[in-house]
């Protein structure tokens, strides 16, 4: 078992500061904390772990953030649950039977989670949900129990409602546990736009169950794998060469399998404590210089373009392999490491090639997006060698095309003419 424990570098504090002819200057931070805790088995009714977590994790407010005490009375025993559809299935009575030994009065909302369907809509389920069961915002914090996609939709629920209400994250799918379980970035889908409207709220805590992963469909796996990948190739030699190693033992017995599972372990530890590494010192982004933000600048785009066909980090395999071709065209990598690259994605089950890369015009917009987002410049993170990045600020569309042109002659069951027709 492995924990974390984030929390602002800022002390909690309060200033208010009168000035003359009628103006007031008010300053006011507050400190965020929370909880991300490896523990498998989370469902086995004789473990008294999770009921235990969960009583324990009350809201903090005012003096008691300050004093680290939490908020009078004690957490009540109500709980709304948001269960992803498909875990419902898998997992339904396992849950309804834990909370119920655990004596738990429970009310649970089956809600299908999906890109496709990560909208307004999915999120007013659950607003209309917590308003049903009269959820008590001190002391009755929301629980999410799904993939990526149903934690992003049920923290930004949480976040609006009532101005914020406390919710902690159960994530049952690899990109779930290695990404989106773990910021405080929340949103979701708005008309064209990947994650247009969201929030930033920290969960209480998030407990990540490697033990759900066996019953996820391979392509999943392959799903949680890019993020993985992504945190490697800008961070992280050694976990490149794991995956790599990974790779030749097969994605469904790396975990699936006990003879690969310090191999599965190291792997997923390390691209938490890599990614948690990254989001510590700036949790609100205010350093738009993210190396974390590698594969996600043109697969927003990429991924809303082709949504009934690409899971996300299907998407940012897409953008990492474009970006590995202008690294390499740049000299930031040689040939050899660029193809390592490319073969380290076809052996975790990822595709480099989309037929959106085809369209030269789509990818210049996705990158015009993106300078939209990052405050008018590029800030594009590329790798430097495999393990290390760079942020550049000049990539040219024609750089795009020859990247394009590279991949086409290159990424498996493409062909050159494919790209440039």
């Amino acid at each position: 078992m492995a924990s974390s424990m984030i929390s602002s570098a800022v002390p909690y504090r309060h200033e208010l500061t009168r000035r003359p002819q009628g103006r007031w200057s008010v300053d006011a931070v507050k400190q965020v904390s929370y909880e991300v805790i490896v523990r498998d088995n989370l469902l086995d009714p004789s473990d008294a772990f999770l009921a235990d977590t969960l009583r324990r994790c009350v809201a903090r407010t005012g003096t008691e953030a300050e004093t680290g005490a939490a908020v009078a009375g004690e957490s009540s025993d109500r709980r709304l649950l948001v269960v992803d559809n498909t875990v419902s299935e898998l997992y339904g009575s396992a849950i309804a039977r834990y909370f119920d030994t655990h004596g738990f009065e429970t009310r649970t909302l089956v809600l299908d989670a999906h890109e496709q369907v990560k909208d307004w809509q999915s999120v007013d389920a659950v607003l209309a949900a917590m308003d049903e069961f009269g959820v008590d915002r001190r002391r009755e914090p929301v629980i999410a129990i799904g993939g990526g996609v149903l934690c992003d939709i049920v923290g930004f629920a949480a976040s609006i409602y009532r101005r914020g209400t406390p919710y902690i994250r159960i994530p049952t799918t690899l990109v779930g546990l290695v990404d989106a379980g773990v910021g405080v970035k929340t949103g979701v889908n708005h008309r064209s736009g990947k994650n247009r409207i969201g929030t930033y709220a920290q969960p209480l805590t998030s407990l990540l169950d490697t033990r759900f992963l066996p019953t996820l469909p391979e392509r999943h796996l392959s799903n949680g794998l890019a993020e993985i990948l992504k945190v490697a190739l800008v961070k992280s030699e050694s976990l490149f060469t794991t995956l790599e190693r990974a790779c030749r033992c097969g994605i469904r017995d790396l975990f699936d399998d006990a003879f690969h599972a310090h191999m599965a372990e190291y792997i997923t530890h390390e691209s938490i404590h890599l990614m948690l590494e990254e989001l510590q010192p700036n949790l609100w982004e205010a350093a738009l210089e993210r190396c974390v933000d590698y594969g996600h600048t043109f697969s927003p785009t990429v991924e809303m373009h082709s949504v009934a066909e690409l899971l996300h980090g299907e998407a940012v395999a897409v953008d990492m392999a474009l970006t590995t071709a202008i690294s390499l065209g740049r000299g930031l990598m040689t040939e050899t490491e660029a193809q390592r690259v490319l073969a380290a994605m076809r052996g975790l089950g990822l595709n480099p090639w989309n037929d959106a890369l085809a369209d030269t015009d789509l990818l210049v917009r996705a990158l015009e997006d993106t300078v939209r987002h990052r405050d008018g410049q590029q800030r594009l993170p590329l790798t430097r060698g495999i393990g290390d990045h760079v942020f550049v600020n000049d990539v040219t569309a024609e750089e795009i095309v020859a990247a394009v042109r590279y991949l086409a002659a290159h990424a498996d069951g493409t062909t050159l003419e494919a790209a440039a027709a």
